[in-house]
């Protein structure tokens, strides 16, 4: 990390800069690129304070802390920013993943499209002849939305469920 470091009402200190580069390096584990910080140190009456401002592809992170000792603004200032450094790269992570499973989910109705229909479950069962009632009963029993039965006749029959909660019939017609 580059650090451009200057004082007001203080002398940026060999020990201090160092100081500052050590504390302000931690941040760098959050980016691949080097980062600019620009640190002022100024000191007005017992107030110690530091302003660190650091610009990542057009954010702008900025913080600034006061206390009666430099050493300790300085570790708070840079608590300061790597909370907001860790808040903008879990955004820019989750936007990421969010966008990545979108494409996926697109990818996949494409090939969904594009692919023809195929059968991938066959059902088989034994069809008792069964009046209308009994076939409502029997669909009620097992919980679906339709049931295919042969009536007293012979011929295949569908009855289902309507959105209104009747019933439908479906007959085949001779």
């Amino acid at each position: 990390m580059k650090i451009n470091a200057r004082g007001k009402n203080i002398d940026v200190t060999p020990a201090l800069q160092e100081y500052m580069e050590k504390k302000l390096s931690k941040l760098d584990k959050y980016f691949h690129n080097e980062l600019e910080a620009q640190v002022t140190l100024s000191v007005e009456r017992e107030s110690h304070r530091v302003d660190v401002t650091i610009s990542i592809n057009g954010l702008l992170l900025r913080g600034e802390e006061a206390t009666d000792d430099m050493y300790a603004s300085i570790d708070l200032v840079v608590d300061k920013i790597e909370r907001q450094l860790h808040k903008y790269k879990t955004k820019i992570n989750r936007k990421l993943r969010q966008k990545g499973l979108k494409e996926q989910f697109a990818e996949q109705r494409r090939e969904e499209d594009t692919a023809e229909p195929k059968v991938v479950r066959t059902k088989r069962f034994v069809m008792k002849p069964m009046p209308v009632e009994e076939a409502i009963l029997q669909m009620d029993l097992l919980g679906h939305d339709f049931y295919v039965f042969t009536g007293e006749n012979g011929e295949m029959k569908v009855v289902y469920r309507r959105k209104d909660g009747n019933y439908g019939l479906i007959e085949p017609e001779a």
